[in-house]
């Protein structure tokens, strides 16, 4: 159970308080003491102070390190829960509205703006408004008229020049952070795409285009500098002019040489809270665009809409009906337009067609990914939208395009899809995977790189196909699994996979038709609409996409 954070947060501004009054405190008895023992008066004239300097001294330590801690502990508890409340909110299938760069740079830079906003803003205003404060009360015990200008010129520091910096940085501030989004996205086509980006000759272009969107941010931030910089002088001066005004002011009232030291030294240790305001205002316009970049995350619903009573997930097997499936990714455009098909227990069922037209839209349909505009999709005759979201997933799931392998070793990718998997079974994905060569070279415990860059194309999709056999849902889903492969092993695949997945409820989509005469029906979808459907020998027989498709790939193996 997580504890409240306001109890921590109220803690942290008082020990931040203290530490600035402690520094008051002791600046303002230090000058007291030095000018009044110039006059020699006895020891136990000077005791008190000699005895408040060391106590404010010691405070000071004590109370900063408590505020410290304090405060990061609020900061960072605030950013994890930010961090998590994100997460949540990208866990619901959503419209894609975001690349992954800029969701990175959302995750990792924007959600550190919370941090900063209780560590550099939060917290050092309410310090220095009770420092403040105490400086004025010294200032009217010893001088009125004095401390009326300390007032005015803490007010100038701490409230006109923070928010002058705060209005000037926003125009910069509102840039910066698409701007920096941009590069991680420019730096994330580098990093992960550069073989691609060598083979077609094209590393230059895309490092030029990186180097252009640093360059770009880079100027930004020069601007912003700028501001940093003038708000700085800015609050050093109006320092030394109030520290001369309070002097000034003090010599011709006849306070004495004592009121005059403190008075000055407590006038200028007052500003030692508040001038830190102006780069807090400056920084708080970065911490507000950053914060409407999370909020607009996490604002943006779901791409689809979960029952409020979910019916009961049904038992297997299950039978998949499609009737009249209508989906429109943009307004007035069908990615599918009347799709009707049934998926009987064990039966296996190809879905070709040419790029764009529908073909992982209707997967993702089957998924709860998208919701259709029209038609509808039932498991054993419960439809598609009483059903809660997951419990569709853990139906009908598989191998999607583009798997992620993750940054550790193979045995741990396995179980992702069975974290209680024991050591027969992961060896049975593997060898329906035709993974057992490899395993036996590289071991269970090999590390793999980040997004399976240490692995080839090959193994790659083998592994996600391993994961998706281990999982074992009611009906396997699979999209494009000889993608981006070489011919002999796009071949190799296609016929490992119509062996392993015989008997199994079975929704393939591809775009290569060896191997298909083994399924029970090709579907062939052109602009969202079923063209052609039958078996694969019928199909080759009539005009169409289909024969077209399968006498071009006739002649290219030959």
């Amino acid at each position: 159970m997580k504890r409240p954070m306001g109890p921590r947060l109220v803690w942290a501004v008082l020990a931040g308080a203290a530490a600035d009054l402690a520094g008051l405190g002791l600046i303002a008895a230090a000058a007291w003491l030095i000018t009044r023992a110039a006059e020699q008066p006895s020891l136990a004239a000077l005791s008190l102070a000699i005895v408040a300097t060391r106590a404010f001294a010691t405070g000071k330590g004590v109370f900063r390190y408590a505020e410290r801690l304090t405060g990061h502990d609020v900061a960072l508890r605030a950013q994890a829960d930010t961090r998590e409340r994100l997460y949540r909110a990208l866990i619901p299938p959503q419209p894609p509205r975001h690349g992954g760069a800029d969701l990175l740079s959302r995750m990792v830079d924007d959600t550190e703006a919370v941090q900063d906003l209780l560590v550099r803003c939060l917290l050092p205003a309410a310090a220095a408004a009770l420092a403040g404060l105490a400086a004025v009360v010294v200032g009217l015990a010893v001088l009125p008229v004095a401390a009326l200008v300390l007032v005015a010129g803490l007010v100038l520091a701490g409230v006109a020049l923070p928010a002058g910096t705060a209005a000037a940085a926003r125009r910069w501030s509102a840039r910066i952070a698409p701007a920096r989004a941009a590069l991680a996205g420019r730096v994330a086509d580098l990093v992960h795409g550069s073989a691609d980006l060598a083979a077609y000759g094209a590393d230059r272009e895309a490092l030029a285009k990186a180097l252009a969107a640093d360059e770009s941010l880079a100027a930004l931030e020069r601007r912003q500098a700028r501001v940093h910089a003038a708000a700085l002088a800015g609050g050093t001066l109006v320092q030394g002019l109030t520290v001369a005004a309070v002097v000034l002011l003090a010599q011709g009232s006849g306070v004495g040489s004592v009121g005059t030291a403190v008075l000055a030294l407590t006038s200028l240790v007052a500003f030692e809270p508040v001038l830190p305001l102006a780069a807090a205002g400056e920084r708080m316009a970065g911490i507000m665009a950053a914060i409407r970049r999370l909020r607009e995350v996490r604002s943006a619903g779901p791409a689809v809409a979960e029952p409020a009573a979910p019916a009961p997930r049904p038992e297997a097997p299950l039978t998949v009906e499609i009737d009249d499936l209508v989906v429109c990714h943009t307004a007035g455009a069908a990615a599918l337009d009347g799709v009707s098909l049934r998926l009987a227990p064990g039966r296996r069922v190809a879905i070709v067609g040419p790029s764009g037209a529908g073909k992982s839209t209707l997967l993702a349909a089957l998924m709860r990914l998208v919701e259709p505009e029209s038609g509808n999709i039932r498991i054993n005759g419960v439809d598609l939208r009483d059903l809660d979201g997951d419990d569709v997933r853990t139906l009908m799931t598989g191998l999607t395009q583009d798997p992620y392998i993750f940054r550790t070793t193979l045995r741990d990718n396995l179980r992702l899809a069975g974290p209680e998997a024991g050591e027969e079974e992961l060896a049975r994905a593997v060898r329906d995977a035709r993974l057992e060569d490899w395993v036996g070279r590289t071991g269970w415990d090999a590390e793999l790189g980040e997004d399976g860059r240490t692995v080839s194309g090959g193994q790659l999709q083998r592994l996600a196909l391993a994961r998706a056999l281990l999982y074992d849902p009611p009906v396997l889903l699979l999209d494009e699994p000889a993608e981006a492969l070489d011919e002999e092993t796009a071949d190799r695949l296609m016929a490992d996979l119509l062996d392993v997945t015989r008997d199994r409820t079975t929704l393939l989509v591809t775009h290569r038709l060896k191997g298909l005469e083994l399924v029970d029906e090709v579907i062939v979808l052109e602009e969202g609409r079923i063209a052609q459907r039958g078996r694969h020998d019928e199909l080759v027989a009539v005009p169409g996409y289909y024969r077209d498709l399968w006498e071009s790939e006739v002649l290219t193996r030959r």
